[in-house]
């Protein structure tokens, strides 16, 4: 039935027939009844239903021996856990099944849908040449009666080819596939394979009238198997031809279709690619007002999918930053126009709730799983003498919006692509961690001119102390502080903190009557990292300024570490071992003794320990931590864990620096904290003008790097 789009009546009817097998015992008609509802939650958009689903049958038929129901197991998980962007169970589910169907000796058609499956996984890897390979084994394997799996290897063949260039060989492979698809009795399969080609048909050659014949024909079989899935597919993919084709009525027409089809079935998931689609056909007819209003339909669906993170049917790849961070970007850049009242409060309100909502779509994006609690948060009711900047990176220019308590939202740009600006971030960061060289200074200044300088006036009048970033792309990897306006850096005029968003403030002081710190941290070389000396000393350090318990070298490791943060209610972490910040959750970890401790343990230590204790923990710090060179979304990474771990504040650093700096750093810190009258952003800004006054470290590339994320107060 799901082949031919009645998803629905099928669950209900696998639903049925799985209770019918627990009633008789039938341990392997059970399995096959949940691995047939996992494919229709799949059809139906519901993923993460389909994963519990299938980590039910996993349990199940961990004890059972190898089969051919066991391997497909695997593959249908693998699928769904690549379809939501886990890519490395994904992969362990896959290469399993593949192992089991050698083993077994299976057919030829049971081993060739792993193959497909593999391909596809190490498309999403960036992998397009390991791509190739899995999906020729797949293409020469195959031999169903109507050869539907060869023929979508062999358009996830003419995919990759349309990818990498190789125009020769899509040309011949098109016209294989042509010779198939009329052949291809009606089904949901058949019709994605219809879509899918026209779409890289139409990057082939930039030829647009057989793709159109090809996607109504989609449109119309659609309807035949009363599909309305496929059929909002196909004419919204219709109505993207004739976008491209600038037949914008058309577009529009066929666009408002699909939307409505999609609606018609709570079809959030496509509903909202519509929305967008709409959105840029309005905008090019000049309809600035309905593009608006599309747009934001589009970002209201969005917000209600982060709860279950749908990704997109069968042969069309789920991408965040093609297929979702390009929606609230462009509907910033529309509500932010120049040419219109640049003090819209309504507009700039839309565009500054639009952009905290990207920040946390990111989030969610990145731990694959939505796990916060956002709340809207109004700075006059935190800080009154902190402002907010929202700085927003969009293709052709810079976008500031600023909020100042009490006073309307205001924005200011820079005409300057997203390319540029990526690019002199990546060297200024660069050019920082030179400590013998001032390369870093123009940069310093344009980004002070970009950020602060048309701003300077308001900060001033209304008594601004601390600026609290939300930083947005590529500037979420460089320090705010040493932005300068040709005399001082930022840091020596404003304390400065950087948050996600507001929305995931947690905006309570610290206690300094009772501070205690469980400090941990390794001086010596483990695990392929470096010997940090003076930790011993760092550690040394902090038990003069304030009472805490110590784990060091031998004694850091992951058990003692777990039982000396739930054993007691410590409001401060002390954590100075290396680990890094990446663009996922697997790749952003700490270093202790005899492993690593990662996000998601991390987390669920301080959750545990809050559950039993009733005390969240106040402050957390990264000592000798970095961001990832050269990955945009590094920085993702340390946000992720400062806001994961469920501390009201983190400070940690954009880069290793040396050993003694950081000692002194540390020293000042902890000797500020112990003050009541500072909050943590002041202490922050204290402990880095000590360094920037100490002749040896005046350079940024020693005090810059620290950063204080979250609560600042």
């Amino acid at each position: 039935m799901p082949a031919l789009g009645r998803s629905e009546d099928a669950l209900n009817l696998w639903q049925e027939a799985t209770k019918s097998y627990e009633s008789a015992d039938d341990r392997i008609g059970v399995i096959r009844g949940l691995l047939n509802q996992t494919q229709a939650f799949r059809a139906l958009g519901f993923y993460r239903r389909s994963i519990k689903t299938l980590d039910e049958v996993s349990q199940m038929l961990r004890s059972q021996p190898d089969s051919s129901i066991k391997a497909n197991q695997l593959r249908s998980l693998g699928d769904t856990l690549s379809s939501i962007g886990d890519l490395d169970r994904s992969q362990k589910a896959l290469n399993q099944s593949l192992d089991i169907f050698k083993r077994l000796g299976t057919s030829d058609l049971d081993l060739s849908a792993t193959p497909i499956s593999l391909g596809n996984l190490a498309r999403s890897q960036k992998n397009p040449k390991s791509a190739l390979g899995y999906q020729d084994v797949a293409n020469s394997s195959a031999n169903l009666p109507l050869g539907m799996i060869k023929l979508q290897a062999q358009i996830n063949q003419f995919s990759l080819l349309v990818e990498t260039k190789d125009i020769a060989a899509a040309q011949a492979l098109s016209l294989q596939i042509r010779s198939q698809l009329n052949s291809l009795s009606p089904s949901r399969d058949a019709i994605y394979a219809k879509i899918s080609f026209a779409q890289n048909s139409i990057e082939l050659n930039g030829q647009f009238q057989e793709p159109a014949q090809i996607l109504v024909t989609a449109v119309q079989q659609a309807k035949e198997i009363e599909d309305q899935r496929a059929e909002s597919y196909a004419l919204g993919s219709l109505g993207k031809l004739y976008e491209q084709t600038r037949q914008f009525k058309d577009a529009q027409n066929l666009t408002q279709q699909a939307l409505m089809i999609a609606q018609s079935i709570n079809a959030g998931d496509i509903a909202y690619r519509w929305q967008w689609q709409l959105g840029r056909i309005l905008k090019a007819q000049g309809d600035l007002e309905g593009a608006i209003a599309a747009y934001t339909d589009a970002v209201s669906n969005l917000k209600e999918l982060r709860s279950d993170l749908v990704a997109i049917d069968a042969g069309v790849q789920f991408s965040f930053r093609e297929s979702v961070e390009p929606v609230y970007r462009e509907l910033v850049s529309l509500l932010l126009q120049s040419d219109r009242d640049p003090n819209n409060q309504k507009r700039l309100k839309l565009a500054q709730d639009s952009i905290e909502s990207l920040q946390l779509a990111e989030l969610v994006n990145f731990f694959r799983a939505d796990c916060f609690d956002a709340k809207p948060v109004e700075i006059a009711k935190v800080d009154r003498t902190a402002a907010v900047i929202y700085p927003i990176i969009l293709l052709d220019r810079i976008e500031i919006i600023l909020s100042i308590p009490d006073q309307p939202l205001r924005h200011y740009s820079t005409q300057i692509t997203q390319a540029q600006v990526d690019r002199l971030v990546s060297d200024f960061r660069s050019d920082l961690r030179d400590p013998g060289s001032l390369d870093y200074l123009p940069a310093a200044r344009k980004i002070y001119d970009w950020l602060i300088r048309p701003a300077e006036a308001d900060l001033v009048k209304h008594g601004i102390k601390t600026l609290v970033f939300v930083p947005d792309g590529s500037l979420r990897n460089i320090p705010f502080a040493v932005a300068q306006d040709g005399n001082q850096y930022l840091i020596e005029k404003y304390n400065i903190a950087l948050t996600p968003g507001l929305q995931l403030l947690n905006p309570q002081p610290l206690s300094r009557q009772k501070i205690t710190t469980l400090t941990a941290g390794l001086s010596e070389s483990r695990q392929g990292f470096a010997a940090l000396p003076n930790v011993e000393s760092e550690i040394k350090e902090i038990k003069l300024r304030v009472p805490n318990k110590e784990l060091f070298n031998q004694s850091f490791t992951g058990a003692n570490f777990q039982q000396a943060i739930q054993g007691s209610a410590f409001p401060a972490i002390h954590l100075a071992t290396h680990g890094q910040f990446g663009s996922t959750p697997e790749e952003t970890f700490l270093v202790t003794w005899d492993g690593r401790i990662d996000i998601e343990q991390l987390n669920q230590l301080v959750q545990v320990r809050g559950q039993a204790t009733n005390n969240v923990v106040e402050l957390l710090i990264l000592n000798a931590c970095q961001t990832a060179l050269g990955d945009k979304r590094a920085a993702l990474g340390m946000a992720g864990m400062a806001v994961r771990a469920g501390a009201r504040s983190t400070v940690a650093s954009l880069w290793s620096v040396s050993d003694d700096a950081t000692a002194s750093f540390m020293t000042e810190f902890y000797r500020n904290l112990a003050s009541e009258k500072l909050t943590k952003a002041e202490v922050m800004k204290q402990a880095q003008l000590s360094l920037i006054k100490t002749p040896n470290y005046k350079h940024p590339f020693f005090w810059a790097p620290f950063v204080l994320l979250g609560n600042w107060l």
